[in-house]
């Protein structure tokens, strides 16, 4: 429960022949993760193949896969596990092909369909203002002796417009603010007329040629080539529908097909080999072991080395980390998942999270409906929600809904109704004690502080940093200090009737002090004693000008960590005002007017809507903000790698050291 799930790396010798098996259950299984080996004298001679071809030719074949469903309008489904036989690439391609064939006379019909029926309604609507006359469409050179010009112009210059005798004007209904226009000369007096016009701001429209015809009679022929069109293409689109719904299951078989044949080629290109043998390797977890020997020799049939190894020398930040909890406190590994993941020799601190993010979230936001409310939306996204994620945000609701009606019940809060305030088990935060909730708050605050140095120190301990757990900020020498200092400020008086103050400030602020300082050159020292080359620009110097720096920052840090947990009792306070402001609004309006009693309902829900959004989402927040800056700063790295295995099936690709 303390620490991530026990790991053991896996070295596993199988006959060339067997690796594809081997892959497809641990694809199936998704239990290791995969790591890539150098070949040399320690793994196997031979590098590991080169399938950049075949990956090269599994990213086309999944492109034309995309686009033929694309061009059927079939949705990419997720990647469920579908049983089907094993064929090859060849084979695969060659369905592909075959089903491309099918479609693509269809497809290249709907498409000059389509098109077609765009050309049609734009001439509709280039004619549509032109319906019920008769303008002939011949060319310019084919037509009588009369000129027609057809256009727009501003509304308002149709009055203003100064032409000749030999011209006739056809004004037409305006449309987006321009007057629809149509003039009529003789040839001789085109040019005259156009001259006019464009003085007018004329903008010509130009209508489609066709010998014979009329605006009108290009109109209904127009109309009559669109319907036809139109019923054509929905002919295409149900042929098209049938096609897509006959090749579904084939497109979902060939693209789970592509995906493992991916995910195959990417994992065999990490593993070295000899002419007969490969070397896969990877990290597993440790209570998982003892059942994949058994079966990879059965799987094999025998022809496989297994040898398996604890990760006792390795550095950390090659381990995966995998945290498993029970239902009841995965919601919380989420938030400690959001920081980081701890490093895989680090305690694991979900349990505590658990613990005092709902202390804190209850105390700040203590009411019994408000909780209730909470606890019911969460209970509603537990039962209903389909993904993981949803039904552990429910579940996290639900349990911050309970501690916020837990500390309802000892603050008397009943949706803030005055009333029910004499049932409190103590007394409500703004008629209590403020004194008494900060002292509380700041105790919370020793506490969670404390434990997080004890944590660190824990954790320096177990990766070997003896150093770090004895004179870091937040080692032994940082408990000394923390500890020792709130033992003078709380007893000053004990120490001073006994005459130990100087004393216990050199064994509680000179020593410790004096620790921090020391770290860094110690360390600089034993980095230089060991070999290790020098980091540029970091001297003795700069070691203690870090070492200066970090001692005002410790001194400081404790000391704003202790007190920002006062932020509990302010938002308790903050969150009692809400609610009593509320309530004292309700009465102004309650004998304000004949209808103020059901106002002032109104006012005590929207209040309490308030209360439960702003003052909920805030107290979370400050929960989860003392959480990570005052408690996993001191002793949570976040710095660990999530275990990745390899999967053949799922959203997941094949992880790769």
């Amino acid at each position: 429960m303390f620490k991530p799930v026990a790991m053991t790396r896996m070295s596993l010798v199988v006959l060339e022949r067997d690796e594809r098996t081997v892959l497809r259950h641990f694809g199936r299984a998704g239990v290791i993760q995969l790591t890539r080996a150098v070949a040399g004298p320690e793994t196997a001679p031979l590098a590991p193949r080169d399938r950049s071809a075949d990956t090269a030719r599994l990213d086309r074949l999944s492109l034309r896969l995309g686009n033929l469903r694309q061009a059927l309008e079939l949705p990419v489904h997720s990647a469920d596990q579908i049983e089907m036989a094993e064929i090859s690439l060849d084979e695969t391609e060659k369905n592909l092909r075959r089903m491309e064939e099918q479609t693509n006379v269809p497809l290249k019909r709907r498409r000059r369909l389509i098109e077609r029926a765009g050309e049609l309604t734009v001439i509709g609507e280039q004619m549509s203002g032109y319906r019920g006359l008769e303008i002939p469409l011949d060319r310019p050179d084919e037509a009588s002796f009369l000129h027609f010009i057809t256009g727009t112009l501003p509304a308002g210059n149709f009055g203003k417009l100064q032409v000749g005798d030999n011209v006739a004007l056809l004004p037409l209904p305006e449309r987006n603010g321009r007057q629809l226009l149509v003039a009529m000369t003789t040839r001789p007096d085109r040019a005259a007329l156009e001259r006019a016009l464009q003085q007018a701001g004329f903008q010509p429209v130009t209508l489609p040629v066709a010998a014979g015809l009329t605006t009108e009679t290009m109109t209904e022929q127009n109309r009559r080539e669109l319907e036809q069109v139109t019923a054509e293409l929905k002919q295409v689109n149900a042929a098209l529908q049938k096609i897509a719904e006959e090749f579904a299951p084939a497109l979902d078989r060939i693209e789970q097909l592509l995906n493992i044949e991916q995910r195959l080629c990417e994992a065999e290109q990490n593993f070295p080999r000899t002419e007969t043998a490969i070397l896969l390797t990877g990290w597993m977890p440790v209570n998982t072991v003892s059942e994949w020997e058994q079966r990879l020799r059965e799987i094999t049939k025998g022809r496989c080395v297994i040898a398996t190894a604890i990760p006792e020398r390795t550095d950390e930040e090659h381990i995966p980390v995998l945290l498993r909890h029970s239902r009841l406190l995965r919601p919380f590994e989420m938030l400690v998942s959001a920081y980081g993941l701890p490093g895989y020799r680090e305690l694991e601190p979900t349990l505590f999270v658990a613990l005092s993010y709902l202390l804190m979230f209850g105390m700040m936001f203590g009411d019994v409906g408000d909780g209730f409310t909470l606890a019911a939306g969460g209970l509603l996204a537990l039962c209903m929600g389909r993904k993981k994620m949803l039904r552990d945000a429910g579940l996290l609701l639900v349990f911050g809904g309970l501690s916020s009606m837990a500390f309802g019940v000892v603050y008397g809060s009943y949706f803030g109704i005055p009333a029910l305030k004499n049932y409190a088990l103590w007394r409500d935060p703004l008629e209590g004690d403020p004194m008494r909730l900060m002292t509380t708050s700041i105790e919370i605050g020793i506490v969670m502080i404390s434990l997080g140095l004890i944590l660190n120190v824990l954790n320096r301990f177990r990766r070997g940093d003896g150093i770090g757990g004895c004179l870091d900020k937040f080692g032994l020498a940082g408990i000394l200090f923390y500890w020792g200092m709130l033992a003078l400020v709380v007893n000053y008086a004990a120490f001073q009737s006994h005459g130990l103050v100087k004393a216990a400030f050199v064994l509680f602020f000179a020593v410790p002090l004096a620790c921090w300082m020391l770290k860094e050159p110690v360390q600089f020292f034993r980095h230089r004693h060991a070999g290790h080359p020098a980091v540029p620009g970091r001297g003795l110097l700069a070691v203690l000008v870090e070492s200066l720096v970090e001692v005002f920052e410790g001194v400081l840090g404790y000391f704003t960590n202790t007190i920002s947990f006062v932020r509990l009792a302010a938002y308790s306070m903050s969150h009692a005002a809400l609610l009593v402001a509320t309530f004292m609004v309700a009465e102004d309006i309650k004998h304000f007017s004949p209808g103020g009693g059901l106002l002032s309902i109104g006012v005590i829900i929207v209040g309490n809507v308030i209360a439960l959004v702003l003052e909920g989402v805030v107290c979370s927040v400050q929960a989860l903000r003392l959480e990570y800056y005052e408690f996993f700063g001191k002793f949570f790295s976040g710095g660990g790698q999530p275990f990745n295995p390899f999967r053949l099936f799922g959203a997941d690709r094949a992880a790769t050291g």
